[in-house]
């Protein structure tokens, strides 16, 4: 899963890597070293604009709220729980199927955080069912230091308890893909703990590598078996992972310091 993550980069580093040509200062957001759910984000996405005579897509930097709430929801209260979506049933899934199909986007971010669990605990959490607290925090990101680039999905939702012209009558949300977590050696592992992803935890963010950005980003492909073909995992050997303080555990905790990496499990963590 995707639970929590880092994301540091500036807008205009952001809008040189994907080539984004539209953004909107006031829609800045200062770097986050701790992104938690119902967290406004950054997500890139290929959309016309808003009043322009164009119909053509332009390449933006938006700023969604984390945790989908899909276009005929009654109510955005389900959008905390509603921040992964498979990528072995998001075709298929109602809440997810329309966006998947018309609405993707890309949820920049350096790397992404996640706790070791034991074996029988990792059973538990696939089956969907309740597990013990969570252990070792473990920052995973591209071994060369490059973008993650995360498969996510966005939505619109109207409040239609609020008049038209009232700032917060539209929400835009948005969902991260997970994919099953790769079980070839990471690229960089660290001297004691996980030398697998899947060592870590059975799911992981989908990251797409720069050759799939402009097709998934197109809103002109719609045909589903093409774009399940997208979900592909990347390569193996992309990734590393290193152990970090469990402050990053309370989401209250942000700053650099969270990135730091340890020599090794902190005292009393088991991996």
């Amino acid at each position: 899963m995707c639970g929590r993550y880092a994301a540091s980069r500036r807008p205009e580093d952001l809008a040189g890597i994907f080539e984004v040509e539209k953004w909107e200062p006031e829609e800045t957001l200062d770097p986050d070293y701790n992104v938690a759910p119902t967290k406004d984000v950054y997500a890139v996405l290929d959309r016309p604009l808003k009043d322009a005579e164009s119909p053509k897509p332009v390449r933006q930097l938006r700023r969604l709220k984390w945790g989908l709430v899909p276009s005929w929801a009654k109510t955005p209260e389900g959008g905390a729980r509603m921040i992964n979506a498979r990528a072995e049933t998001v075709h298929e899934k109602p809440s997810y199927r329309r966006a998947f199909a018309a609405r993707r986007c890309i949820v920049p971010a350096d790397g992404y955080y996640e706790w070791v669990t034991g074996s029988a605990e990792r059973d538990l959490e696939v089956e969907g069912k309740k597990k013990r607290p969570r252990k070792q925090p473990y920052f995973v990101l591209p071994a060369d230091g490059s973008v993650f680039a995360m498969a996510g999905l966005y939505e619109f939702w109207r409040d239609r308890t609020l008049p038209d012209d009232h700032p917060l009558a539209w929400w835009a949300t948005c969902s991260v893909i997970t994919t099953e977590a790769e079980t070839s050696p990471l690229a960089v592992a660290p001297a004691e703990g996980p030398h697998a992803l899947a060592d870590i935890h059975p799911r992981m963010p989908l990251m797409l590598t720069p050759d799939r950005w402009d097709a998934w980003l197109d809103p002109a492909r719609t045909d589903v078996d093409g774009l399940r073909e997208l979900l592909a995992p990347p390569p193996a050997g992309l990734m590393r992972a290193y152990p970090v303080s469990t402050a990053v555990s309370n989401v209250r905790n942000n700053g650099p310091e969270l990135l730091k990496e340890l020599e090794g499990p902190e005292e009393g963590t088991l991996f």
